[in-house]
Parts: structure tokens; C-alpha cells; sequence
């Protein structure tokens, strides 16, 4: 495996390569793609981090859990709440801030905080052609040209291979309130999931996981922030949701971590064999697309993401038909990636814009090469 320790290591080894390279941080994430292996986990640091200024700027294979415990020693956070997918995927390793970016790993919090990339603020990369660009800044008002920020972050990889990334973190809230149903349906709590997004009462999280051993779901509705405030969202959310009322309320620090950190990581399908689909829909038709009874399913974002465990082999996309959206393989064995591809079909003018950004940024096709098309 190829570790450049520094910037212009890693330059000199992509613009001398001679055939394909497959990029990872921390080797969390289960990416496979052709090519010998480079990680960029020695690139690892975190350089500047100014509590007062929101702001953190970190070499792209820094731990992600170092991050985490600096954060929260100025009682700070990753707002976008990040997934650890090692109980999913079954992988080792640490995860790090890079690989986060590269994929645009976005939690629970989204449908308040939003994206991952939403709070990226500058990045720096190295090119398919041994290029080191830079792009944005290090705080929050920056106007540097081409937004190469958001095009970089979720490209996994096949645009450039992250060197450093400036970010903006956020307080942490005081408390958080859960409201807790139990047994209902995809149509009731997308019902409810509808309801709350629509109030005034600043939802952080609306999700539904499977019970254990087959016993009933549980749909699951979060507000954060001051004490007061959140004890009265949680009534005024009570009242407003009685049809049918929640069955419990919490606001228990360690019960609600453990809920969303088990939304987070789709904790319901750790160790359960069978392949892993992540799609994303229009809230309103999530229960059409958890309709097969056949299959257990993860709702997260109000309805907008599914996470769904399947036979091994399965299509999960023909469910898709009529329904707008797209769904990743996640998890599956090389046959099936192979036959059904890790990532949705993109209509041909998409695909074609997307081959001509590759190809500026990449001509020779050598990160992560057949990974995305």
C-alpha cells in the first residue's frame, strides 16, 4: 500500500503512476475499486482550530474520533453528525476526516443542520495529474472563484484525493428530547414525520428503526438545544402529534445518545446477513418504497433515507420503479457490484456532464478507477 507522509509525496506518486490507484482514509467505508491501494491516514493533524471562530482546519487522514474529542473539550461538534460504518460494513481502521468529505457522510441531523458539505469551507486536493489545488478558505466568508468545495466533497474520490479540509463546527446543544412511538407503520410516522417538519419546533432528527428479533418498530422524534426549550418542544410536539400520541418522551442524555447514535449507524442491521441498499426518495413516497414486508428497512431524514437489508443478489432498485430516487449498494459481495453497480444509473446527459468534469480533473482515469462509472 502506497502512505505518502506529506503533500508532495502524494503529488509526486499520482503524477508517476502508471496505472490505477485506489484511494482511501482510514479504510472504513469498504470502497473497492481497481488499482493498488493508496490511504493518505499519514497526512494526519489538526493545524488550526479557533473555538471563538467555529472554525477547524485538519489534515484530510486525521482521525475523526481525535476531531470528535477536541471538539468537545471547547463543548463543540460535528453538526452533520457523521456515521461510523464499521458495525455495518464489518471493517477495521479509524475513520477520518477525509474520507467523511469524500463521501459526504451525512447523519440524523441533516434535515436541520444540513449536509456534510454544507459545512466545508475550504479544501485542498491533489488532481488525477499530480496537480495540488486549493479552493475556498478558512472562514466562513470566502468568495475564491469556482466552487470547487461542494464539486470535491462527495466525489469519492474520482476528482482528487483530499489532502487538508476547513470546516465549521457548531456549539453543542444544552439537552435533547426524543418523542418515542412503538409498532407503527411506514404511513403513520410518515404522517407524523410530515407533521413535525412542518412545525415551528426545529426538529433535529425524525426516524423509525426495526425492533430487535422481529418485534415492532420504533418511530422516534428529536429537538436539542436550552433545557427549558426543549421540555417545552417536547409538550407542545406531544400535544400536536396525538394521533396517535407518543407512547414516551425522554430526555435522558445517555437514552437519547444511544437511540440516534443507533439511527446513525443503522445498528439494526449490524451483523445481519444479507446486502445493504441506501436510498434516497421524496419523504411522501417513503412508505411505498418499505412497502415489501419481505425486507427490514432504516428510516432516516423524515422519510427522504432508507437504509434497507435484502437477500444477497437482490435488485433493490426495480422497487424503484415509478418512485423518484436513486440506490447505492452499500454492502454486497464483488459478484453483485459487478452485475448491479455500486452506485444509481445516471440519466445519459447527467452522465455525460459527469465523465467531462472527471476527465478535466482526471484524463488519465486513475482515481479510483470503474468506482463510479
Amino acid at each position: 500500500m502506497h502512505k505518502p507522509e506529506n503533500e508532495a509525496a502524494l503529488a509526486d506518486m499520482i503524477a508517476s503512476a502508471q496505472q490505477g490507484l485506489s484511494i482511501r482514509g482510514g479504510g472504513t467505508r469498504g470502497v473497492q475499486s481497481e488499482g493498488e491501494a493508496l490511504s493518505t491516514a499519514a497526512l494526519s493533524g489538526v493545524e488550526l482550530y479557533e473555538p471563538g471562530a467555529l472554525t477547524l482546519v485538519a489534515k484530510a487522514g486525521t482521525p475523526l474520533a481525535e476531531i470528535e474529542t477536541l471538539l468537545a473539550a471547547e463543548n463543540q461538534r460535528l453538526a452533520f453528525e457523521p456515521m461510523d460504518s464499521r458495525g455495518l460494513l464489518g471493517t477495521e481502521g479509524e475513520p477520518t476526516i477525509g474520507g467523511v468529505f469524500a463521501a459526504n457522510v451525512s447523519g440524523p441531523r441533516r434535515i436541520q443542520a444540513g449536509a456534510a458539505r454544507d459545512f466545508l469551507l475550504g479544501v485542498r486536493f491533489v488532481d488525477g495529474q499530480g496537480n495540488v489545488i486549493k479552493n475556498g478558505g478558512r472562514v466562513m466568508k470566502n468568495v475564491t472563484g469556482y466552487d470547487l468545495v461542494k464539486l470535491i466533497c462527495g466525489s469519492h474520490g474520482t476528482l482528487g484525493v483530499l489532502t487538508e479540509v476547513s470546516l465549521k463546527v457548531l456549539p453543542q446543544p444544552e439537552c435533547s428530547g426524543t418523542l418515542i412511538w412503538h409498532g407503527l407503520d411506514a404511513a403513520a410516522s410518515s404522517r407524523l414525520f410530515r407533521e413535525a417538519l412542518k412545525s415551528p419546533f426545529d426538529v433535529t432528527g425524525a426516524a423509525c428503526v426495526p425492533g430487535a428479533s422481529g418485534e415492532g418498530s420504533m418511530t422516534v422524534i428529536r429537538v436539542e438545544g436550552f433545557e427549558q426549550s426543549v421540555k417545552y418542544r417536547v409538550e407542545q410536539l406531544s400535544a400536536q402529534l396525538a394521533d396517535p400520541a407518543p407512547d414516551e418522551t425522554t430526555m435522558d442524555p445517555a437514552r437519547n445518545a444511544q437511540i440516534w447514535k443507533a439511527v446513525r449507524d443503522v445498528e439494526a442491521f449490524h451483523g445481519q446477513p444479507g446486502d445493504v441498499w441506501r436510498s434516497s426518495v421524496k419523504p411522501t413516497d417513503m412508505a411505498r418504497l418499505v412497502a415489501d414486508d419481505a425486507h427490514r428497512h432504516v428510516v432516516d431524514w423524515g422519510g427522504g433515507l432508507v437504509w434497507s437489508l435484502v437477500p444477497e443478489g437482490t435488485d433493490l432498485r426495480a422497487t424503484l420503479s415509478g418512485i423518484d430516487g436513486h440506490s447505492t449498494l452499500v454492502r454486497g459481495s464483488l459478484d453483485t457490484r459487478a452485475r448491479l453497480g455500486v452506485f444509481h444509473p445516471q440519466p445519459a446527459p447527467l452522465q455525460q456532464l459527469a465523465d467531462g468534469i472527471r476527465k478535466q480533473f482526471d484524463p488519465r482515469g486513475i482515481l479510483n478507477p470503474g468506482l463510479m462509472g
